[in-house]
C-alpha cells in the first residue's frame, strides 16, 4: 500500500522509497495520492469529488534525471505530479495543479524527507518561501511580489502570527543591503519594532479581523512603484517604493480595508515598513507621509549660504516635528494635528522668505502638503484651506504660475476624494467630471507648468477608456502647445505607438547585461513579439508561462520574442530571468519608465506587446496573450 511507501515527518515531509524499482502501479491508488496535501494551506488546487476519484488515472513516468508519479483527472487534466529529480528513490518535488496548470510546488532540497521550500506559480502568484527549520511554516522568502506581501500581511493579521508577519517586515539587514542612511534606518526599524504586541493591539481593537477575513486584492494610490534616486539622500542606492498601500479584504461578506502603508523592494522581495492596521473608526495607519517618500525640508535658492536666524529656527522646528512624526497605529486626529502643524511652519517659512522666488518655493511645498493630506483625509477642512490659497492668489496678478499650481493640486485632491467615496455606479460620473476639469484647466492656464501634465493625464485617461481618437487629439495638443516639455516627448511616443499598426517597426537598444546592441532588423523573416515588461509587473509574470509555451512550440517555425525591460537600477532583473527561465534576449536602458525606449513609444502600462509579421510590419501594437495565440500560428504560415 502507498502508506507503506510514504513516511510522514512532522506536519508534512514525505519520502517515497523505491519509486519505480520497488513498487508497481497496482500498489498505489489515486485516493492515496490525493491524500498528500501542500505544506502551505494558502493555495487553491484542483481535487476531484469523491465519486470522481475512481475515474482518475495514475501513471509512472521516467524523466531525464529520475522518475515521477503523474495523476490524471477525469477530464484528462494533470492533478498531481510527484518527482524524484535526482534518482535517489525519494520524492523531492511535489507539484499541484489547478485546471491543468501548475500553481504550487513543494521541495525537499536536502534529501532529508522534509519539505523545506514552497513555491506558488502561474495563476497562484510568484512567491517562493523557505521553511528553514522544516516545521511547516514559512521562515523567509526567496521571492515575494508587492501584491503577495500585502496578502501575507493580511494572513498574519488574521492568524495573529507574529512569525509570519516578520517575514515581510523590513530588517536591519535589509537596511544595510539597501544602503539606507542611519537616521532613516532608525525611524523605519522603530516602526516595525515589537511586532507581536502591535499585532495583538490591532487584532484586539478590530471588528474587521475575524477568522473568516480573506485578502481580496492589493490597492495603492500609485499606479506604479516610485523610484527614489540615491541623490535624494535617503540611501546609497536607488530605492523602489510604494506608498499608501491598502489591502482590500472580504470580512464575512463585507468589504474592509487594511492599511499596509509604505512598502519597499529589497532584492526580489517587497517589505513593509510599518505594522498593518485595520481601517475602522477613527484609527488610521500613517500612510500619508511614508518616511521614504516624505519631503525633506530643503532650503531653496541661495538661502543655504546665508540663512537668517528666523528662517534657521523655523527649519529646525520643522526638523524636530518630522523627527517626532506619528507612528504606525496613530489616530486620525494625531495625524491631522501633525499635518496642520507642518503646513503652518511651511507657511511661516514662506512669510519669512526674503525673495519672491524663495517665498514661492516654500508656498508650493505648503500647498502640496495640504493637498496630499487632504486626499488621505488627514487635514481638517483641507479643501477650504486650498480654496483660501486660490482666492488669495487670484488677487495677485503676478502669481499666475502659483495660482495654477494650487488649482491643479485642488483638482487632484477633489478627484481622489470623490473617487474613493464613489460606489461602482458613481465612478463613471466621477471620471467624466475629472476629464472635464482637466480640459478646463488646460484651457484656462495654457502656460502653466502643470498644463502639459494635465493634458497628458487627459490623453492617458482617454486611451485607457478606449477612446483612441480623443487620446490622439490630446497627445497632439501637447506636442503643439508644449513641444519642449517632458510630456510632449511621451506624447510623441504615444502617437507613434497608436499609429504603428501596418507600419514597419524601427527598434534598437542596448542589450541587457551585455555590451552589444540589439536591432530588430536582425529578426527579418521572423514573427516577433516585442514585450515591454518589468519585474514588478504582476500581469507580466502572469502572462509569462503562456508566452514561454508559445515560444517553445513555435520557435522552430520562426517565432521569436524580444523583451524590452523597463526596470529601475538595482532591480533584480537577472535573478528574475534566471528564476523564471526566460530564454529570449532583452533591450534595457537606464531610466525605467522614463527610459528612451519607453518614451519613444509612450508606454503607459505594462505589459505592452507589439506583434510583428515576417516582413517587419506591425500587426498589433497592443496585443494580448489570447490574441497572440490566435494570430501567431497563422502568421507563421505566411512566407
Amino acid at each position: 500500500m502507498l502508506r507503506m511507501l510514504l513516511c510522514r515527518v512532522g506536519i508534512y515531509g514525505v519520502c517515497w522509497l523505491g519509486l519505480f524499482a520497488q513498487v508497481g502501479l497496482a500498489q498505489v491508488d489515486a485516493k492515496a495520492v490525493l491524500s498528500i496535501r501542500p505544506a502551505q494551506t494558502d493555495v487553491e488546487i484542483e481535487t476531484p469529488a469523491a465519486e470522481q476519484v475512481g475515474q482518475c488515472k495514475l501513471d509512472a513516468e521516467k524523466t531525464a534525471d529520475g522518475s515521477a508519479w503523474v495523476l490524471i483527472g477525469p477530464q484528462g487534466q494533470i492533478l498531481r505530479k510527484f518527482l524524484d529529480t535526482n534518482a535517489d528513490n525519494k520524492v523531492d518535488q511535489f507539484r499541484y495543479y489547478q485546471h491543468g496548470l501548475e500553481v504550487y510546488r513543494d521541495y525537499d532540497t536536502n534529501g532529508d524527507d522534509k519539505v523545506d521550500e514552497s513555491r506558488w506559480m502561474n495563476t497562484a502568484g510568484s512567491r517562493w518561501g523557505v521553511d528553514q527549520n522544516q516545521d511547516g511554516k514559512i521562515d523567509g522568502w526567496k521571492r515575494i511580489s508587492v501584491e503577495e506581501a500585502s496578502r501575507v500581511a493580511v494572513n498574519a493579521l488574521v492568524a495573529g502570527d507574529e512569525a509570519l508577519l516578520s517575514t515581510i517586515l523590513l530588517t536591519s539587514q535589509d537596511a544595510t543591503t539597501l544602503g539606507l542612511k542611519s537616521e532613516v534606518t532608525q525611524k523605519l526599524l522603530e516602526r516595525v519594532s515589537n511586532p507581536g504586541q502591535k499585532l495583538r493591539d490591532a487584532r484586539g481593537k478590530s471588528k474587521i479581523i475575524t477568522p473568516q477575513t480573506r485578502w481580496m486584492r492589493f490597492d495603492s494610490s500609485m499606479l506604479m512603484p516610485n523610484l527614489i534616486p540615491r541623490e535624494a539622500g535617503k540611501a546609497q542606492n536607488d530605492l523602489l517604493v510604494y506608498e499608501n498601500v491598502m489591502a482590500i479584504v472580504d470580512a464575512s461578506g463585507e468589504t474592509g480595508f487594511i492599511q499596509i502603508g509604505e512598502m519597499i523592494q529589497v532584492g526580489t522581495n517587497w517589505k513593509l515598513t510599518q505594522i498593518p492596521q485595520p481601517v475602522e473608526g477613527d484609527r488610521l495607519e500613517v500612510a500619508d507621509a511614508g518616511l521614504l517618500l516624505q519631503q525633506t525640508p530643503e532650503v531653496p535658492g541661495a538661502m543655504s549660504a546665508g540663512i537668517s536666524p528666523k528662517i534657521q529656527g523655523l527649519i529646525e522646528n520643522l526638523q524636530k516635528l518630522d523627527a517626532d512624526a506619528p507612528q504606525a497605529g496613530s489616530s486620525a486626529a494625531e495625524m491631522s494635528s501633525y499635518n496642520v502643524q507642518r503646513a503652518r511652519i511651511l507657511g511661516e517659512l514662506a512669510s519669512a522668505a526674503e525673495s519672491k522666488e524663495d517665498r514661492s518655493l516654500w508656498l508650493r511645498q505648503q500647498i502640496e502638503w495640504i493637498a496630499t493630506a487632504t486626499q488621505m483625509g488627514t487635514f481638517p477642512n483641507g479643501d477650504a484651506e486650498l480654496a483660501r490659497f486660490e482666492q488669495a492668489l487670484r488677487a495677485s496678478p503676478d502669481d499666475t504660475e502659483l495660482l495654477s499650481f494650487v488649482v491643479f493640486q485642488r483638482m487632484l485632491a477633489n478627484y481622489n476624494a470623490s473617487l474613493q467615496a464613489a460606489d461602482a455606479t458613481e465612478r463613471q460620473k466621477v471620471q467624466e467630471d475629472w476629464l472635464k476639469s482637466l480640459e478646463a484647466f488646460a484651457s484656462q492656464y495654457p502656460n502653466s507648468s502643470n498644463a502639459p501634465d494635465a493634458l497628458l493625464q487627459l490623453a492617458i485617461t482617454q486611451e485607457f477608456s478606449g477612446n483612441l481618437a480623443d487620446a490622439q487629439k490630446w497627445y497632439q495638443s501637447i506636442i503643439g502647445k508644449h513641444a519642449s516639455s517632458d510630456a510632449a516627448a511621451r506624447a510623441r511616443g504615444a502617437l507613434r505607438r497608436l499609429t504603428l499598426k501596418g507600419q514597419q517597426l524601427v527598434l534598437s537598444g542596448n542589450q541587457l547585461g551585455g555590451q552589444q546592441k540589439i536591432d530588430l532588423r536582425a529578426y527579418q523573416g521572423k514573427v516577433v513579439a516585442v514585450l515591454f515588461w518589468a519585474t514588478w509587473c504582476k500581469p507580466c509574470t502572469e502572462d509569462l508561462p503562456q508566452i514561454q509555451e508559445m515560444y517553445r512550440v513555435y520557435q522552430r517555425e520562426g517565432f521569436e520574442v524580444l523583451g524590452v525591460n523597463l526596470d529601475a537600477p538595482g532591480a533584480p532583473i537577472q535573478q528574475y530571468i534566471k528564476q523564471f527561465s526566460v530564454p529570449w534576449p532583452h533591450i534595457h536602458e537606464e531610466g525605467a519608465l522614463e527610459s528612451r525606449p519607453a518614451v519613444e513609444f509612450g508606454i503607459i502600462s505594462l505589459p505592452t506587446i507589439f506583434l510583428i509579421d515576417r516582413k517587419g510590419t506591425v500587426i498589433s501594437a497592443n496585443s494580448s496573450v489570447e490574441e497572440m495565440k490566435k494570430l501567431v500560428p497563422d502568421l507563421l504560415k505566411t512566407r
